[in-house]
């Protein structure tokens, strides 16, 4: 069975420059540009025929529904969600999707002249698309398969319902948010007015994916006070604060994203500013296990009271706020939605790989605030960065699986 249709949509939505900032994470969403999707998105749920169909003026959030045709039965209400904002981390403008047929496994390059070459020693995923078509760039923005892929396919699976009417089917609630990416996504998410009793974030990576726990996840800002004086008379007076701070990150365990992997957690310095007088360093704290990211946090504390106990009162201070916890605390009270998953996926002919996402989703935070939500994937891969790709026939692929989900949660 094949779905083109969600092919035609991704090429079109990554065009669209939905990029969020952190800069401006206070307000959603975070950049005006985002709404350009959202509006579009809310204009072909309106022609497709879905019902229900709202854009959130103040804060970029689309709404549909997919009404029932199951005749008054009663059969539990499935939501999809996918977030339509793209990571600050590389540009996502002027994105030019380049199509590669009958992918021959080697590395590829996206940019001759300035070297920029997606590696399969970098990406071995990309072994398992040998022979398929791929989605890439040219190198110089990022693909916007995350989320766009989800996007596409959940677009997809809406107009597939809504031209098909002898698919049996419960209600169908489909979401789209801004600012996943900042931290943001379901700070305004209308869970009731939604309307589903579970969903599923579709934000994920490669064909088979499916995850039902992530990283308890916290946010810190390290301020480091230093002492400004005329280098020629520094001696014993001077205190650095960017030596400082790389003291404070020196004395850390040395547990950083590059030296981890599936459960282990780390700490990891996401960005720092300042001068010899202040430094201020911001940092993402993360582990699966809520005991182990209790006291990953402590110990963060801790070696600012160490230090400063070594350079005086105040010199370092250490500002903690959680930001989401492991969604599987929750999910595993009814796995059967999972199970629903996997059981879909084989129905198509996939066979799906359970693991724990080292990060997060918009799932996260709504499973904790009501709504059970696991996350499947998308069919892209090497998110957030230049090298981003997506792999069309297993985009094609997820569309039916999502479609299974549905008719398996309708009793079929």
């Amino acid at each position: 069975m094949a779905y083109s249709r969600v092919i035609e949509n991704f090429l079109r939505y990554v065009q669209i420059d939905t990029q969020s900032s952190e800069e401006s994470s206070d307000r959603v969403p975070s950049t005006e540009k985002q709404r350009e999707l959202a509006k579009l998105l809310q204009q072909e749920l309106n022609q497709l025929g879905a019902a229900q169909v709202r854009y959130d003026e103040e804060h970029g959030y689309v709404y549909a529904v997919i009404p029932s045709n199951m005749d008054g039965e009663q059969v539990p209400a499935v939501g999809l969600i996918a977030h339509m904002d793209t990571s600050p981390a590389v540009s996502g403008r002027n994105v030019k999707p380049r199509v590669i047929e009958n992918y021959d496994g080697k590395d590829i390059v996206l940019d001759e002249e300035s070297n920029i070459v997606t590696r399969v020693s970098d990406f071995p995923m990309l072994q398992d698309c040998r022979g398929k078509s791929l989605i890439v760039t040219d190198g110089s923005t990022l693909l916007g398969g995350d989320d766009k892929a989800g996007v596409a396919e959940i677009m997809a699976v809406a107009e597939y319902l809504l031209s098909h009417p002898e698919v049996k089917h419960g209600k169908v609630c489909i979401g789209f948010t801004p600012d996943e990416e900042v931290g943001n996504g379901v700070a305004y998410f209308d869970i009731e007015g939604f309307g589903a009793d579970y969903a599923y974030t579709v934000d994920g990576g490669m064909l088979g994916d499916m995850s039902y726990e992530c990283f308890n996840a916290a946010g810190a800002v390290l301020t480091v006070t230093g002492k400004s004086v005329h280098p020629g008379y520094a001696k014993n007076v001077m205190k650095n604060a960017i030596k400082l701070a790389y003291a404070f990150q020196n004395a850390l365990p040395d547990e950083c994203p590059e030296n981890t992997e599936g459960y282990e957690g780390f700490y990891h310095v996401d960005r720092m500013k300042g001068n010899v007088e202040q430094v201020v360093a911001e940092y993402i704290i993360r582990d699966h296990d809520r005991a182990k990211f209790e006291e990953r946090k402590a110990v963060f504390v801790r070696t600012a009271e160490r230090l400063n106990d070594q350079y005086g009162a105040g010199t370092f201070r250490v500002e903690l706020s959680d930001s989401y916890h492991n969604m599987r605390e929750m999910i595993e009270k009814k796995l059967y939605i999972v199970d629903n998953v996997a059981k879909a996926m084989r129905m198509a002919g996939v066979e799906p790989k359970i693991s724990a996402i080292r990060g997060g989703t918009d799932g996260a935070r709504l499973s904790f605030d009501g709504l059970l939500c696991p996350n499947i994937c998308t069919g892209s891969e090497g998110h957030h960065g230049r090298n981003e790709f997506a792999c069309i026939e297993d985009m094609e692929k997820i569309v039916e699986i999502l479609l299974n989900i549905i008719t398996i949660t309708a009793g079929f």
